[in-house]
């Protein structure tokens, strides 16, 4: 049956004769015709529900989509006028001129007290790219040594431009694709697929962090959509190599390397009625995939360290071979002089800047549950090795349940998929080391899915969805705060809890009809006081200074807020999953009565 569309009923329609699918069309039709829109991005797209083709209304929204992508980044930036190490704008612009000047060979070894390279390959890919054409239009933006700190304002639009471009090839394509997939075998009208989709694409914290403080995110993020698409559609050996490129460009993307590996390896052992029956010939394919998969990600890499080594050219400049950061013991096997020792001291170089565990349970200020319980003990006198140990125990006690549900029913229902995702995500980010205040745009991507999914834009939904969004950006406040871009935060925030009908704009969201009403009442109430206590936040952040003494406290007290709202979500996100997949009796979850009820 399909979802509701985003509109309240006016009067009851009459049913068409028969219930075969033949009259699904039929039945959407005579809704749209008799409803009104319930919140103002719906009332928008109102005109184009009796669209003849969902693409008639597609171009729009990508212009849309775009205007407001480019409009918030005439705002500043991060690290603009912020010396000495400026930020992470100066950090994108350097590994384009590093990866642009030198040899491949010394792209990971280069400098690394001024941005040193610390991402994945793709990642310095993409840079060579853009440093390649921008060194066509101003060979001065990426002057080795000489451009550092450079706030050229053509070289700001120039960067502006890649980010949106990036977007724009691989982000966005992968967003629609998955947003129709998703939403036909859903059984959601295309109308109210278009709405979501609009939802979606405006989320304000990918903007905020993409587009205005400067990064790229959506790169990552849309080689996950298109893994998830291609997962939908049973393409599974696409689904590999997506998911790689995506842990090829952000070493972020593992956040849903367990969500990945449950549901391919549930494919192989579940047959689509989900009946054990293990499937050799695909498990081998996947596997297959995956290995040349890695094995195309690294091909540069390794073939340039070859080449370069056989001319003499090497990660060191100086002749020497320092002792590898990693694997000591390895080390004392090996023979520096042999052929292949520069591409193993490449590859151990590259894990060593990716994995960077020295710096860390957590960076900074961030509202997860480390830096949250650092206010009460203080976990930084602890040694490292048990803190990894602690970090690790309990962000698998938070990832194998929903991953376990996910490998038992992979083919269920495909709302399985998103919601798996976003609970894993959640689960990182809470009890995961090392994370970043920026690493919430994870868990709040899949979840954010959720809007074009059955049920997806009904209040319950809609409004979980968007409490994790609003307090995902407000817990990114401080960030934001600190390179001056408080404007851009508070208009796209509220712009979209405006067209989604939440607060602090409007209650459209909660109270609706057929679900109990004291699930109803105590979600009101949760969000409402965390409303309530982020704008009380922000007024005592505004006009009351924090004691000498204790110079961060709004900012931990942020933590604290913003750690507890995540656990929230992320136990949303568990029973919403545990209770779509059945994998306990109806009984036991309530979904028997609601069945009985609707």
């Amino acid at each position: 049956m399909a979802g509701p569309s985003p509109h309240k009923p006016r009067r009851k329609a009459k049913r068409a004769g028969g219930n075969g699918p033949s009259n699904l069309p039929v039945i959407m039709e005579r809704e749209a015709l008799v409803r009104v829109p319930s919140f103002p991005l719906a009332a928008f797209l109102w005109p184009a529900r009796t669209s003849v083709s969902q693409w008639e209304l597609l171009p729009l929204i990508l212009m849309v989509v775009g205007l407001f992508r480019w409009a918030a980044g005439l705002w500043g930036y991060s690290g603009f006028e912020k010396p000495p190490l400026f930020g992470d704008y100066e950090a994108q612009r350097h590994w384009m001129e590093i990866t642009t000047h030198l040899p491949i060979s010394q792209w990971y070894f280069h400098d690394l007290e001024w941005w040193g390279l610390d991402y994945p390959p793709l990642t310095a890919y993409h840079s060579w790219m853009c440093g390649k054409i921008g060194s066509l239009i101003d060979p001065a933006w990426f002057a080795l040594h000489d451009s550092r700190g450079s706030h050229d304002p053509t070289l700001k639009i120039f960067m502006r431009v890649t980010v949106l471009v990036s977007e724009y090839l691989i982000y966005i394509p992968a967003a629609v694709i998955f947003v129709r997939r998703f939403s036909r075998l859903s059984g959601v009208p295309a109308w109210t697929s278009s709405v979501a989709l609009v939802a979606i694409l405006m989320q304000p914290a990918t903007i905020l962090i993409d587009h205005v403080h400067f990064q790229y995110n959506t790169v990552m993020l849309g080689f996950v959509l298109a893994s998830m698409s291609s997962m939908l559609a049973g393409r599974n050996l696409w689904a590999c190599f997506f998911f790689v490129m995506a842990l090829g460009f952000k070493q972020m993307a593992l956040y849903y390397a367990f969500s990945v590996f449950a549901y391919l390896l549930g494919v192989c052992v579940f047959d689509h009625t989900n009946t054990p029956r293990f499937n050799i010939p695909k498990f081998i394919g996947i596997a297959l995939a995956t290995v040349v998969s890695f094995a195309i990600l690294l091909l540069p890499i390794v073939a340039g360290t070859l080449s370069e080594a056989s001319r003499g050219i090497t990660a060191h400049p100086g002749g020497a071979h320092p002792p590898l950061p990693l694997f000591a013991d390895l080390a004392k096997h090996l023979n520096t002089e042999a052929f292949y020792y520069p591409v193993i001291e490449q590859l151990v170089q590259m894990i060593h800047r990716v994995f960077p565990f020295a710096r860390g349970l957590f960076e900074d200020k961030v509202a997860n549950f480390w830096c949250a319980m650092n206010v009460v003990i203080k976990l930084k006198k602890y040694p490292a090795e048990l803190l990894q140990k602690g970090a690790l125990v309990a962000t698998l006690a938070a990832i194998v349940p929903p991953n376990l549900i996910l490998f038992l029913r992979p083919n269920k229902h495909p709302g399985l998929l998103p919601l798996a995702f976003a609970t894993t995500a959640w689960g990182f980010f809470l009890f995961s080391y090392q994370v970043h205040e920026k690493s919430v745009l994870l868990p709040l991507m899949p979840m954010t899915l959720l809007l074009a999914g059955r049920q997806g834009l009904a209040k319950d939904t809609r409004a979980w969805v968007g409490f994790a969004n609003i307090l995902g950006c407000w817990t990114m406040y401080p960030l934001l705060q600190r390179v001056d871009l408080r404007v851009p935060y508070t208009v796209l925030t509220l712009l979209w809890a405006y067209l989604l009908g939440l607060p602090p704009t409007s209650l459209n969201a909660y109270f609706q009809d057929g679900s109990s009403i004291w699930s109803q009442w105590a979600t009101a109430f949760i969000h409402g006081f965390f409303y309530l206590t982020m704008a009380f936040w922000h007024v005592l952040d505004m006009f009351v200074v924090a004691p000498k003494d204790k110079p961060d406290l709004w900012v931990v007290a942020n933590v604290g807020v913003g750690a507890a709202g995540f656990s929230l979500c992320y136990l949303w996100c568990l029973g919403s999953l545990v209770i779509e997949s059945e994998i306990l009796p109806p009984s036991w979850t309530g979904k028997e009565a609601k069945t009985k009820s609707e």
